[in-house]
């Protein structure tokens, strides 16, 4: 099965990133990207490649962000959203700082 992967433009790059709270140097250290490349995007000066894009994509969602695609029959464009708000933020924080043995979940 094919995965969307909705358009990352400069605009929406930025945005997601100030969602994320992560810096450019983490955010290309976890995509395998060149910080440089990067920022071009972020500033409209550079494109990506269809895989570079979805790992971006998956980077944010790890971080926390959604990266939304438009919906042109609502006429909604692009957009970014934080994942989770603050209370479930701090909630899951509690639970993965209780202890216990490490493992993968599915959030």
């Amino acid at each position: 099965m094919a995965t969307y992967v909705p358009l990352i433009t400069a605009d929406l790059a930025r945005a997601a990133r100030a969602l994320a709270q992560v810096s450019l140097f983490d955010l290309a250290e976890h995509t395998d990207l060149d910080a440089e490349h990067l920022r071009g995007v972020e500033r409209g000066l550079r494109s990506l490649t269809a895989a570079q894009e979805e790992r971006l994509h998956h980077a944010f969602e790890e971080f926390g962000v959604e990266v939304l695609p438009a919906d042109e029959e609502a006429g909604i464009g692009h957009g970014a959203r934080r994942k989770f708000n603050p209370r479930t933020v701090k909630r899951l924080e509690n639970w993965e700082n209780e202890g216990g043995p490490a493992a993968d979940d599915d959030i």
